[in-house]
């Protein structure tokens, strides 16, 4: 047998994953519908289009698996056309569809492929034509909405979406009838939880404990001094944060720029402080971070110089993105962190660094629920 409920259990077996009912119920339904997307890859060669199957909504507490097992589901389904994304970054490109369809002038829209001819102003058919035409299976990770500019064109969205027979899966720390609760307007939101519950399993992952707070509280979040035991601990705590998962290269967009993020793997990120803070990258390439992963690795951050006030800059924005988002940091420095910049310009500002640096080690932080839209976005 193939699919995500042997590898997960394959992961079990080797010991990269600690054995939990909850997961396994997880992985048995999700290998459900692994089968139910082969039995309709298999009569459409026959019989022409079927109705899609149900998709699924993993929902539960910080660090229960629920990534991990959509990482599991995404990387053995043989799904062909398939997509996993997290839920900002895909509400973002969707925005930016949006806009370039509604940039387009009247007869060019009426052309657009899935535009409905008798209201060649509504984007959602071609938007939802772009979004199928390119993924039939789509994974998103960390469905939640605050934003009132999400709130109000997910029911279109998604109601275009589903009438394209796309599948999807999703991944949350709230139950649905919870998604954007005390929002503005939120009456005009209940009818696309309804429309959600209808097309989704809605699956609570009742996990005995937060997997990634033990694996991150198990061992220290702060290495040092610099040197190859700190290199070698590193090491150690990223392949126990990522459970045996694939490492890929990842490419975001800010602000029309692409930021290459050269080691991902699970809702994790790992960096070379030279990447992030000794290259022109701002605030909103930090945040853009902060927002995307659960979890960053910063190796080998240095004592900053006098002469090296840019790079401190950055690294005070870097973890004002990170603490205000509650991502969570491993890093291995060169010191504790008030010997990190003692002098130079800035370095007033920096005390607040250092008072977030020793806070984000602690157990407090490292169990806090993240939240990815930051006070300052």
């Amino acid at each position: 047998m193939r699919g995500p409920l042997h590898r997960y259990r394959a992961l079990v077996a080797a010991g990269a994953l600690e054995p939990d009912p909850a997961q396994e119920r997880a992985a048995e339904r999700l290998q459900a519908l692994e089968d139910a997307l082969a039995r309709a890859r298999r009569f459409r060669l026959f019989a022409g289009p079927q109705p899609a199957p149900r998709g699924v909504y993993l929902w539960g507490e910080v660090g229960r698996g629920k990534s991990l097992l959509m990482d599991i589901f995404f990387n053995n389904s043989a799904a062909r056309a398939k997509r996993r994304v997290h839920f900002h970054e895909f509400m973002a490109e969707t925005h930016e569809r949006i806009a370039r369809f509604r940039a387009l002038d009247a007869r060019k829209r009426k052309r657009a492929p899935g535009t409905n001819p008798k209201s060649i102003d509504d984007p959602m058919p071609p938007v939802a034509f772009e979004i199928t035409d390119e993924t039939k299976l789509l994974c998103l990770d960390e469905f939640q909405v605050r934003d009132i500019a999400d709130a109000m064109i997910l029911g279109r969205l998604f109601d275009a979406l589903f009438a394209r027979g796309l599948v999807v899966v999703a991944t949350s720390n709230r139950p649905p009838d919870e998604l954007y609760w005390d929002g503005i307007n939120r009456q005009l939101f209940l009818p696309f939880i309804d429309m959600l519950k209808s097309r989704l399993d809605v699956l609570e992952l009742e996990a005995a404990r937060d997997y990634r707070l033990a694996r991150l509280t198990g061992a220290p979040v702060y290495y040092r001094p610099l040197g190859p035991d700190a290199d070698e601990a590193m090491d150690d705590a990223w392949a126990q944060l990522i459970c045996g998962a694939r490492e890929r290269e990842e490419k975001l967009y800010v602000q029309g720029r692409m930021l290459i993020i050269p080691r991902v793997a699970r809702d994790a990120a790992r960096f070379h402080f030279r990447d992030l803070c000794q290259k022109p990258l701002g605030a909103a390439d930090y945040l853009a971070i902060a927002r995307r992963y659960g979890a960053i690795f910063i190796d080998r951050i240095p004592r900053m110089s006098p002469d090296m006030r840019d790079a401190a800059r950055r690294f005070i924005n870097l973890i004002d993105a990170l603490y205000d988002t509650r991502t969570k940091l491993v890093c291995s420095a060169d010191g504790e962190p008030a010997d990190l910049y003692p002098a130079g310009d800035g370095a007033v500002d920096f005390g607040r660094t250092v008072s977030r640096l020793l806070e984000m080690r602690s157990a407090d932080y490292l169990g806090a629920e993240r939240t990815p839209k930051a006070a300052n976005a």
